[in-house]
Order: C-alpha cells, then structure tokens, then sequence
C-alpha cells in the first residue's frame, strides 16, 4: 500500500532530499522510482516538507523531481519459518535466489521475498479455540530442521486476545492463514506462519530480563578460562588487520555452547566472507551430525556493497537472533566488523551536514552503539522458559589503536574484552588474544581464584621478559628466569590452541579444568636447576611432552601414558609445591 509521496530535490552520495506532501515518520521506507526500478531507502531525518532518505542502493541516474513513494512501514524484516540455512543480505534479501535472478553482478531495485511463498510446513496446533494469549504466546509450532519453531502472536498485537480458531494438524504455507483472533474490542485479527517486525526496534515480548550468570562455553582455552562470556552478555575483539578475528569468530560459530548461530559480514572484505560462505556447509556440526548450516544464518553486506546497508545488516541480524531468543533458544550473534559500520555512519553524519564529533564520528555513534549492544541478554519468557542472545563484535581500528573512538565506545559498554595483539600474531600465536590487556567481568568455567593466581604469575613472567631484553639473560637470576618459563610454558600449552588438529581445536569444559589443574602445580613448584641451559632444556623437553598430551584423545591410552611422563617429569624436578599456592589448588 502506497501512502504518502514526494519528489526529489537533492542528492548527495547515497543520500536523497525529498520534499513529501502528507505524513512521513522516522525510519519510514520509501522508493525512490528510477524509470523502471525502484530503490529502496530510509527516512533518517524530517525537517519541515523536507525529509532525507539513506537509499540502500547505488543513486547513480537520480535526478531533480524524480518521485518518491513512501509506503507507511518502517524498516522491517519478516519472521517466521525458513530463516534458518539463509543467506541474505542487510535487506534480507536472499542472495542465492537473488544471483539466480540477477546473475552474479547483482542489479539495484530487486527485492525478493525473504522466505519461500512455495515451501509447505507441517503445522501443529498447541492454542485451542478460547484460550486468552497475548504477543509472543505460541499457537502452534512447525519443524525447522532439529528444531520446533514456534509459530508466535504477532509481536505488534498489544493486549489480550482471544483465540477465535486455529487451523487443524496439517501442511500449510506461509502467507497461509492458521489461525484468528479477536481482540477486547471484538476486532477479528487473521495470524499467518509469519509477520513482520521493525528492525529497529527491540523485541521484548518477555517476562523478565535476568543477569548473564551462565559462562557460554567457546572451547577455545584462553577465553573460558581467562576471559569468558556469559550466555546472554557481550564481548568485543578488536584488533589490527589480519590477526585473526574473523577466524576466531568461525572457530567460536562452529563450537561455541549455543542453538543458532547469526553471522553478520557489516562491511567485511569480500574474500573473507566467500570464505565462511564455501566453509559452513562443509563442516559437520557435532550436535546434529548434519551441516553446520542448517543452524545458521549468514547477513552478508561486504565492503563492496552500499555503504548505507551495513547498518541495516546489523540491525537485521539482531532482529532475526531476538526472535529465535523468543522461542527459548540459545542464540549467539557475531557482528563482523562493528569498524565499518560506525564507518557509514560517519559517512551520513557527514552528508547531513551534523556537528562530527572525534575523528569526525557522529556525537550519537556511543549511544548507538550502546543501544545495539544492549540488544542481548538473556529473558524469562512467559511460559517460563530462558532464551538468550549473546552479542560478539568484532572492531577494526587503523594500525591496531585501541585508544580510537569505536573501540572506546565499545568497550564502555561490553562485558568482556579479547583484545588481539599484532604481536602475537606476527608469532604465529593462535588465538591472538593478549592475555594481559584483555579483561571480563564475567565468570568463567573455572574458580576465581585458580585464575588470578595462574594471571599474576603470567604478568610477573611478562616483566621478566621484558627486564631481559634490556639487561639479557645473562643478567637475570636463575630464580626469575625459572618464572619467565614457567610462564612461557603455560602461553604455549595453554593459551595456544591448534586449530588445524582435530583434537587441540576445540576443548570441552572438563579437559580445560583437568589440564590447567596440572599447569597450577606446575607453577606453583619450587624447581632447581643447576644452571639456565639446563633449565631451558627441561622446559623444552616438557612443553614438546604437553603439546603431544594436547594432541591426544581425552582420557586414552596415549593420553594416559603422557600424562604420566609429564608427572614424572615434575616431580624428578620439583622441590615441593609454594604453600600459599597449595589452599588455592587443592
């Protein structure tokens, strides 16, 4: 439905002055008509009969007086079964449909329907005829892979409704009607397998929005241990170019402790993205058995697309994981890179001509930020069920400063910060994680306590370290030597992982606490060598021994065997264990 129109007075890059004749709202879609085509944008700022779009497409062939129709809805995505597997991009357009439409040179002003119209889905009622529900309340449900998707009240029906009638067990489609409901007023309202929702605008049709308590395990050693991330929080990973966050944030997607999985590429470089695109239906998700896929979407808006649709990914993505949070499933959204976004809205705030705040950044850019942050969380739903969306993002600042503004937004308002070092990076360490400049306020799998001992002998190591690059090692005692490789020992074992290896990719909880039970012991060992050669050469010989117990199966027999040659080996060594130490261990 068509409602209010205008025409077209100024453009400037993506941006569209139209001068509008009627009722326009904020956020409001409108097209802009092109001879044949039709480009769709957004209302992002009314003055007057003037309002500004941000037009998601290339504007190249815009001219003076061109009409525009608005079409009275914000910028919505549409919910419901079939959203799974999906590739789509900030639109939620669906890019393989699309690419066969188009061909691969996609063309501005087509827009497909985000879900298939032709797919039928096997309906089971679960509402009856004169029950009372309300937004969000489940009517019945349809499979979705291994999953039971919930076929929802509508989240914009306010009030109490009454169910009218739902449509018997059977095979249905999604513009399908399955059910009606009548409102206090008598108002008869018609419930189809899905509805729209604005993107951005959260979706709290919940009880009670509890606190993050529960650690979401990653099985990447240094984050649950040192740094972990509570189901329903938030965390951050910025670093320089080519440390390792996207990889990182694949190895998190394929085993982090979550149900869905909800990639969004805002802005990230085009091979990366094609990367992740070949990769996921490939890999076997250990859950299911199947492809990891079929648990995944995937919002790609890569650099070399409309710079303006890099918002509209983000917001996308965390609409689509809000509503999988609504049915009691654990979702885990990776925004990559939160950098580029900011980086368009600095680019519009520029075009509207705004008072810039540092580095030119719009004075607003911390408070959205914050907003799509606070977007996660974990809720109790009516029917007494948790679900959770736990926000990851991942920053990009020029030259690895972490001191730049999108960084320092970010990190005001998340709860935990992986930091990635080019310097370690460059060594080829993986993850990349600096395990002194990153920090969490959650808690993790493993006690407190434990922790912060094995993270103040790990900061003492460090300053060794760096006191023997100035005076050498020749000019350090045996005793603070003892220390650096202790601490190098546990950065090795410990804090590395071998993503190529089937086994030291990806740890299960139980190995981490298992395996770092035995590190403390070993750092809180009293060792004496006779010289720092001989030192050298039993830490060696004693990190090969570990790197082999990580290779191996849990709990088989190599597994066994290396384990007990590793404790021999300390205990041939050791010259009894630091007392305080022991209370904290034992």
């Amino acid at each position: 439905m068509i409602g209010t129109k205008g025409k077209v007075t100024a453009v400037n890059g993506n941006m569209v002055s139209v001068r509008f004749n009627g009722v326009v709202s904020m956020n409001e879609v409108g097209y802009v008509k092109v001879a044949e085509t039709r480009l769709k944008g957004e209302v992002i700022r009314i003055r007057g009969e003037i309002c500004q779009l941000q037009v998601f497409e290339i504007t190249k062939g815009i001219s003076i007086d061109d009409e525009v129709e608005f079409t009275g809805d914000m910028l919505s995505v549409e919910l419901g079964p079939g959203l799974l597997g999906q590739v789509y991009d900030g639109l939620q357009n669906p890019l393989p449909q699309l690419a066969k439409a188009t061909g691969f040179f996609l063309e501005r002003g087509v827009y497909l329907e985000a879900l298939s119209t032709e797919t039928s889905w096997q309906f089971t009622p679960v509402a009856k005829q004169g029950d009372k529900v309300e937004r969000g309340d489940t009517l019945g449900t349809v499979p979705e892979g291994s999953f039971t998707h919930r076929i929802m009240v509508p989240f914009n029906l306010y009030g109490s409704y009454t169910v009218s009638w739902v449509k018997n067990e059977g095979s249905y489609k999604i513009r399908e009607t399955i059910a009606e409901l009548t409102d206090e007023k008598g108002t008869a309202v018609q419930v189809k397998l899905s509805f729209n929702w604005p993107v951005k605008r959260a979706v709290d049709c919940y009880e009670e929005r509890q606190k993050p308590v529960d650690p979401m395990v990653t099985r990447v050693r240094l984050i649950d241990t040192f740094f972990p991330v509570a189901r329903g929080g938030t965390y951050c990973i910025p670093g320089p170019f080519g440390a390792g966050k996207t990889v990182l944030q694949q190895i998190t997607s394929r085993f982090a402790d979550v149900d869905i999985v909800i990639v969004a590429a805002c802005g990230e470089r085009a091979g990366e993205v094609v990367e992740t695109l070949k990769e996921f239906p490939e890999l076997k998700d250990e859950k299911t058995g199947r492809s990891l896929m079929e648990r995944t979407i995937i919002i790609c808006n890569t650099s070399s697309m409309p710079v303006a649709a890099r918002e509209a990914s983000v917001y996308t993505a965390v609409t689509l994981a809000e509503y999988y949070r609504q049915m009691g499933l654990h979702v885990l959204l990776l925004a990559d890179s939160t950098s580029r976004w900011a980086q368009a809205m600095r680019e519009m705030s520029g075009r509207l001509e705004e008072i810039p705040g540092e580095e030119a950044f719009p004075a607003y850019m911390e408070s959205t930020i914050a907003s799509f942050y606070e977007r996660a969380g974990i809720v109790r739903l009516r029917n007494g069920t948790t679900g959770s969306v736990t926000i990851g993002g991942t920053v990009s600042p020029a030259g690895g400063n972490f001191e730049e503004p999108v960084t320092q937004a970010t990190l005001k308002v998340v709860g935990a910060f992986h930091g990635l070092s080019r310097e370690r990076s460059d060594a080829r360490k993986f993850p990349a994680i600096h395990p002194l400049d990153s920090w969490s306020k959650y808690k993790g799998i493993i006690d407190s306590a434990k922790v912060d001992y094995a993270h103040g002998f790990m900061r003492r190591s460090a300053e060794v370290e760096q006191m023997m690059k100035v005076v050498g090692e020749e000019g350090t005692s045996i005793e603070d030597y003892i220390i650096y490789m202790k601490g190098d020992l546990v950065d090795s074992v410990y804090f590395q992982q071998n993503s190529f290896d089937a086994v030291d990719a990806a740890v299960k909880p139980d190995r981490q606490i298992y395996v770092f039970t035995k590190l403390l012991i070993i750092l809180a060992s009293h060792f004496t060598f006779a010289d720092k050669n001989e030192a050298r050469t039993w830490f060696n010989k004693l990190r090969q021994k570990f790197l082999d117990y990580n290779g191996s199966e849990w709990k088989s027999e190599r597994f066994g065997s290396l384990e007990v040659e590793i404790e021999n080996a300390v205990k041939s060594q050791s010259q009894g264990l630091d007392k305080a130490a022991e209370k904290i261990i034992f």
